[in-house]
């Protein structure tokens, strides 16, 4: 058995409040730097140091939801989880007939634990009236994928958005101390979508940077490439595979990472100090912008939904780097960071990180993961 099958992460390495509260900021977390199976530490503060100009950093500008409500059915009571508004997405369309006003959305439904959180429980049963704050009605329809009872269809009566608004809070699992304010679940990159969209939970890598920071990456000659990817309910309690989500490339940010790649290439190609390496912030950069890549690299603009899952077999064509935070071990993230580093730099890595205690979630420590042949 590998080290990262074995791996068990302790309960105290998990990241139990923000940044912040436990230091002079979000930026007060450490950072792990791995170039194939050498691992340095550093504070994340010095990232602009470990970054060259002519670098991409790929960010995520999905705005997280306060996308958990109080609900009940019948005398049963519920937390709904909304994780993505439906349409006509990879895996087959949404459940139609008898939609209502809000539409039909992939939701969770979850047990209150009394402290605060929640607890995994099946969704439905089918046409089952769950009732939501302020008199509206969600209708359960069928499983989101057939034979997983975690995310089902639902019809909903009222506007998402605006429930959420009024009513919602961020999803928070039980290894968090307490809720938390909206703000501590945005990015300094989060933009606010005109139809009310974001993501169900944090793109959380990218939270640790702060204006300034981004200021003194900009003044070294990094450059930023924003996508979108509104993320859902993460996966890490049923260890199931991320399921099809909404995603933007933008013309302006194909453009731009097709430069930096020929300028690489132009410039006498890798391992020569040179900059123009493409690094994804965050796994959803990393799927959102490999969904917009052709088989040569190529990337073009690109909307709609991805339902790609990135594997060690299928390869990445376009992100060399990753910065990302600590996974579950049965979380399928770990196979994305196996395409990029290989098996034998992410067991080196995540050795490292217990051995130094890094903490875990998305309140935690950070993982920088940058080309072998870039170690020095």
């Amino acid at each position: 058995m590998s080290v990262l099958e074995a791996l068990r992460v302790p309960d105290g390495l998990s990241a139990r409040v923000p940044a912040e509260e436990r230091g002079a900021g979000r930026d007060d977390v450490r950072l792990m730097v791995s170039r194939g199976t050498a691992v340095a530490h550093h504070a994340f503060r010095e990232l602009p140091g470990l970054l060259r100009a002519g670098d991409v950093l790929v960010v995520n500008t999905s705005a997280t939801l306060p996308a958990a409500v109080n609900a009940r059915l019948g005398g049963e009571r519920l937390v709904v989880h909304f994780s993505t508004r439906g349409d006509a997405g990879p895996s087959g369309a949404a459940p139609t007939g008898g939609v209502w006003a809000g539409g039909v959305w992939a939701v969770e439904l979850r047990s209150p634990d009394g402290a605060g959180s929640t607890l995994p429980r099946a969704g439905g049963p089918a046409g089952a009236r769950v009732r939501l704050p302020g008199g509206g009605v969600l209708v359960p329809r069928e499983p989101l994928v057939e034979g997983s009872p975690r995310l089902w269809w639902a019809a909903v009566s009222v506007d998402v958005p605006a429930l959420l608004a009024r009513y919602g809070r961020p999803i928070r699992y039980r290894y968090t101390e307490r809720d938390q304010p909206l703000s501590a679940y945005r990015t300094v990159f989060a933009l606010p979508a005109p139809d009310g969209s974001g993501s169900a939970e944090m793109p959380s890598a990218a939270r640790p940077f702060t204006e300034s920071l981004v200021t003194e990456l900009v003044r070294r000659g990094v450059q930023f490439a924003p996508v979108t990817l509104h993320t859902g309910v993460a996966s890490a309690e049923a260890h199931e595979p991320p399921y099809p989500e909404r995603f933007e490339v933008p013309a302006a940010t194909a453009w731009l990472v097709n430069a930096a790649r020929a300028s690489r290439r132009t410039g006498g190609g890798r391992g020569t100090g040179e900059g123009g390496r493409i690094v994804a912030v965050g796994t959803t950069a990393v799927r959102a912008l490999e969904s917009a890549a052709g088989p040569d690299g190529t990337v073009r603009p690109a909307a709609g939904w991805t339902d790609l899952v990135v594997t060690p077999a299928r390869g990445v064509r376009v992100v060399e780097g990753l910065l990302t935070g600590l996974h579950e071990p049965a979380a399928s993230h770990l196979l994305m960071l196996e395409a990029i580093t290989g098996r034998e730099a992410l067991t080196r890595s995540y050795t490292e990180a217990l051995r130094h205690r890094y903490l875990w979630h998305e309140f935690g420590d950070v993982h920088l993961v940058l080309p072998a042949e870039d170690a020095h």
